[in-house]
């Protein structure tokens, strides 16, 4: 049988975690037309949003029961799994038929456990981790990578075209979230190997600024770093996310 697509029109979201990344979710599904109130355990990000006009569930369980897909982004597996398996948290309050989409970096293990609590309540759920930084958040160019039923993934790729740029479905459940333990693997690796070459450089007397100019324009940098050599020429090493803070 053919996935019901959601539509903005009938469609209620209900997203939990404002953290640097739900909050720049929260604030594009908005942007684009979504029927989206929005609910963190910690009053201030939840009055930030509320003074960008977006509405805030007063607690989770109202959210739950106001929501027919339900999106986290939380700060770790702790966060995640209080979230969804405490008392009256989303396995307990949730819908019948209610989609769950969790876009918190957490471990296989969980998203495994959280995938069978999900079957075992009748919810629908995809884990869909992200490929990018709060840069690309706001830009609305983020990869998606799903794990999880095929029906629910194709059901929700217009909420997927209002955050993202591309999205896959890897396979089962799990399978998006191990697929960021990959990329991210590689992401480490490369962002050592362009230290290490800036140091090199630092080394042999060769001018930084000009240094930083010439490998941003070479083909061994990969367009995901671009945008990290400005923040590395202003010395500035913040955190586009942290999972020790978004929640």
């Amino acid at each position: 049988m053919a996935a019901k697509i959601l539509n903005k029109r009938t469609s209620k979201i209900g997203f939990i975690g404002l953290g640097l990344m739900g909050s720049r979710l929260t604030e594009r599904l908005h942007s684009s037309g979504w029927n989206v109130q929005a609910w963190d355990r910690s009053p201030e990000p939840s009055r930030a949003m509320s003074e960008k006009g977006i509405p805030i569930a007063e607690s989770l369980v109202k959210l739950l029961a106001d929501s027919d897909v339900v999106i986290s982004c939380l700060a770790n597996d702790a966060a995640v799994h209080s979230v969804y398996c405490d008392r009256a948290g989303v396995f307990f309050a949730a819908k019948p038929s209610t989609i769950l989409l969790e876009m918190s970096t957490i471990s296989p293990q969980l998203s495994r456990l959280l995938h069978q609590e999900a079957s075992s309540e009748g919810l629908s759920l995809l884990d869909l981790a992200i490929s990018g930084s709060t840069p690309a958040v706001e830009a609305g160019k983020i990869t998606l990578l799903a794990g999880g039923d095929r029906n629910t993934f194709e059901q929700c790729i217009p909420i997927f075209k209002s955050i993202a740029k591309q999205w896959f479905l890897l396979g089962g459940g799990s399978s998006g979230i191990q697929m960021k333990l990959v990329v991210n693997l590689l992401l480490g690796v490369e962002m050592q190997a362009i230290a290490e070459a800036v140091s090199l450089g630092e080394h042999l007397q060769l001018n930084r600024d000009v240094l930083l100019d010439v490998l941003s324009k070479t083909a061994v940098i990969a367009p995901a770093f671009l945008g990290k050599f400005q923040k590395i020429r202003n010395s500035d090493y913040s955190p586009g996310i942290s999972v020790a803070a978004d929640e």
